[in-house]
């Protein structure tokens, strides 16, 4: 009978776990959803609510570390001035995997159709629960 409870209080355990590591990935990709919306309508302000308004946010590109929200956001709008610029955003999120209790990585593709021509590339975010929300805390984007 010991036995028996035990394996129940596992199963219980290991579906709870799951069910809640689901419902963190749904969420993460809702941010992802209202980035790429927010992108695709030239709102970079919005687009920057999912990451962390931090000064420890770091961004990682071509052009080296950019640590900060506010710094980061300069350098989006210093990259990507007009409409013709930014385009229309899409993704491709190839992997969402679990690094802790409150933190995943997400691996994916983003793809730009835009007049001064469209651009590819790949990206790798950390997120972390923050107050309750998920908010990117590291991009490596390229």
């Amino acid at each position: 009978m010991k036995k028996l409870i035990i394996i129940l209080c596992l199963m219980i355990a290991f579906g709870s776990s799951a069910q809640n590591e689901e419902a963190d990935k749904k969420a993460i990709q809702k941010v992802l959803k209202e980035q790429r919306l927010a992108w695709s309508k030239n709102n970079i302000e919005e687009f920057m609510e999912g990451y962390w308004k931090s000064d420890s946010l770091k961004f990682y590109g071509a052009n080296g570390v950019t640590t900060g929200w506010n710094a980061t956001l300069e350098r989006y709008k210093k990259a990507y001035p007009t409409e013709d610029h930014t385009g229309t955003l899409s993704f491709r999120i190839n992997d969402i995997s679990k690094i802790s209790v409150d933190a995943y990585f997400v691996l994916g593709e983003y793809h730009l159709k835009r007049e001064v021509g469209n651009a590819d590339g790949i990206f790798m975010l950390v997120f972390k629960k923050i107050d309750g929300d998920w908010k990117i805390i590291a991009d490596t984007s390229s």
